[in-house]
């Protein structure tokens, strides 16, 4: 067995995890782009595989090598049934001892030693690292992708052409390479071999070529598509299984398993009839390659008997062509299994590229400076923005909120407070105008220092499958555990947090969430997401119904927390529960995506406007209550 240090020196040939910018291959790579794949086949392996390139040509020549060792079998058989019919037993040794010594080095240590040099490269060099590295970019560019690409797709489909596009990449290149080798080598040492012998040997081999050539032509374009189909029908099944057992209350509170069940079970036969279709091409050609591989043995047998039955040729060269037709029968079968797998891998990788090889839906822009927030203040000036279509969710705003300042978004749902927080956030561009922060258009700035530069608690807080420290520590990854203890106990969470004990036994800030923190109240999914946010102390706060999910007692204990919080930093807030809002310094009034009234609270009141008659419908509603 090889030593451990050859495992791991070819291991350590490809850094499957190296930073956009640096080399993965430590031999011949080039930097990990930054930028997204191409959208045509070719220049979306290149994009892979250039990264690595001496590992797969170290492949190729390996593979070259042990070809050419397995075509020489035939040959040394035929060498070896030559000396036996022409030497005697008693002087075979003396007379062939060193060409037989030759020919059992080479079966019993070249071919051993070049199969190991191509499993090393294959197993320890290829195989893990290039499926490692195809998924670590492909996740590093579908996570950087705007909220608009997650909202339109699954996201079971999506994770599964991350999970899937290396693998098959990786698999479908290997295999070519050994398909390739294999071929040209087997049939030009075949022709050469026979055709030395007597031409006429070589004519069956010769007239199989064109023919398996013709099979394969009618083959490869068909078994592409009809993979590329099966590929697109695995990801959709896939995408509707996580969506089911993602939304599993939901389902269970409408009790509707029935219909889940026909909506997979829909998935799963469209799966199976792509993959039936796939397969007829698959047994026409098992057949197909059978007739035609029977066809060319009995041939070579045939011509070969007659010629020797002629004197035209010796014994030799019979025991010669017959392995070697035999041989490349064997092969053309294990090709043409490779085909079949080749454009299988094919159609996944093609699939995968509907969500890998896109550029970014709201990438920095080019020349973007890092956010420099120094008092505070946003301004949105004549602001536009519709989601593409005619109709404006907002039509030319204009407000200024000052550094430090508290403002509440008012409105009915639709009104465009959400929409606004957004923009706010770069998770989309404004169609017209314009938002700045201290003076810097957000436009021209980087989304990751706008973003932190931005503390958020919104109404649907989902925490990660992970410890409840990790999640509140998400907003300050270096803070300590007392720091992460203090902002839990600022927001009323620290008590409720360590008697929580998950499935596997562990407890309290080690105690995990659960997929999306399901395994916590809405309340305490609220309280953990503040925790957070308190955590980050970030100079703009964005309150997007933080509250929503507490009832009446812990809210009223939390806002004299995120009162304390909001002091200093310029705060957005959005509340359909107007009593959270009354202690905001100004409040805004959205209609239609336009501002129709502004002011503080007992001000708005005094107006009797819009506000006040939300206020009145909400106070009617409660007393009513």
């Amino acid at each position: 067995m090889p030593v451990p240090g050859l495992f791991r020196l070819v291991e350590r040939l490809i850094d499957p995890v190296a930073p956009p910018g640096t080399p993965a291959g430590r031999l011949l790579g080039t930097p990990v782009p930054e930028t997204a794949p191409p959208r045509a086949l070719l220049g979306f392996y290149w994009h892979f595989l250039r990264q690595t390139r001496a590992l797969f040509l170290a492949l190729f020549g390996a593979g070259l090598l042990v070809a050419l060792l397995d075509a020489a079998i035939p040959t040394m058989i035929g060498r070896l049934v030559g000396l036996l019919s022409t030497h005697r037993p008693e002087t075979l040794w003396a007379e062939a001892g060193p060409m037989l010594l030759g020919m059992a080095a080479i079966v019993l240590l070249g071919r051993p030693a070049a199969l190991l040099l191509q499993t090393l490269i294959t197993q320890q060099g290829i195989n893990g690292n290039v499926t490692s590295l195809i998924r670590w970019q492909s996740h590093w560019q579908v996570v950087r992708q705007g909220l608009p690409f997650f909202q339109e797709d699954f996201a079971g489909r999506i994770a599964n052409r991350v999970m899937q596009a290396g693998p098959a990449l990786r698999e479908s290149v290997v295999q070519v390479i050994n398909a390739v080798w294999y071929i040209l080598v087997y049939g030009t040492a075949a022709l050469l071999l026979l055709g030395s012998a007597d031409w006429r040997l070589a004519l069956p081999i010769a007239a199989w070529f064109p023919l398996y050539a013709l099979l394969l032509r009618y083959l490869v374009p068909r078994m592409r598509e009809r993979s590329r189909r099966a590929s697109e029908q695995r990801s959709l099944l896939t995408g509707r299984i996580v969506d089911s057992y993602t939304n599993i209350q939901t389902v269970k509170l409408f009790a509707r398993a029935r219909e889940e069940d026909a909506f997979i079970r829909d998935g799963i036969l469209g799966l199976n009839q792509a993959f039936q279709r796939q397969m007829r091409l698959v047994t026409f050609n098992g057949f197909a390659l059978a007739t035609l591989n029977a066809a060319m043995i009995t041939a070579m047998a045939a011509i070969a008997v007659w010629l020797w039955t002629r004197g035209a040729i010796e014994v030799a060269a019979v025991a010669t062509a017959l392995p070697m037709a035999w041989q490349i029968a064997n092969i053309s079968g294990w090709v043409a299994f490779n085909v079949t797998a080749i454009f299988e891998n094919l159609g996944v990788v093609q699939e995968s590229m509907g969500s890998i090889a896109v550029p970014p839906t709201a990438p920095d822009p080019p020349g973007a400076v890092p956010l420099r927030v120094r008092r505070g203040e946003i301004r949105f000036e004549g602001v536009r923005f519709a989601y593409g279509r005619e109709a404006g969710v907002i039509q030319g705003l204009d407000l200024r909120i000052a550094p430090g300042e508290r403002v509440g978004l008012v409105g009915h749902s639709g009104a465009g407070k959400s929409t606004l927080v957004s923009l706010l956030l770069g998770f989309f561009r404004p169609e017209g105008g314009r938002i700045l922060v201290d003076g810097q258009d957000i436009a021209g700035v980087t989304l990751e220092s706008l973003r932190a530069a931005i503390g958020v608690v919104t109404q649907d807080t989902a925490l990660l499958h992970r410890s409840i420290r990790d999640n509140i520590r998400y907003g300050r990854p270096e803070a300590d555990q007392a720091a992460v203890e203090a902002a839990a106990a600022r927001a009323h969470a620290d008590g409720f947090i360590r008697a929580l004990q998950d499935w596997r036994g562990r407890s309290g800030y080690e105690a995990h969430a659960g997929e999306r923190g399901v395994k916590l109240s809405g309340g305490q999914r609220q309280r953990i997401a503040i925790a957070r946010v308190l955590l980050k102390d970030a100079p703009i706060l964005v309150l997007d119904e933080a509250t929503s999910a507490l009832d009446s007692e812990v809210e009223a204990a939390i806002q004299e927390q995120l009162d304390t919080l909001m002091q200093g930093k310029t705060v957005l807030a959005i509340a359909h529960r107007l009593s959270t809002l009354s202690r905001m310094d100004r409040l805004v009034v959205l209609e239609h995506g336009r501002i129709v009234e502004e002011g503080t609270h007992a001000a708005l009141l005094r107006r009797d406007g819009t506000y006040a008659r939300l206020w009145r419908q909400q106070s009617g509603a409660f007393a009513g209550a």
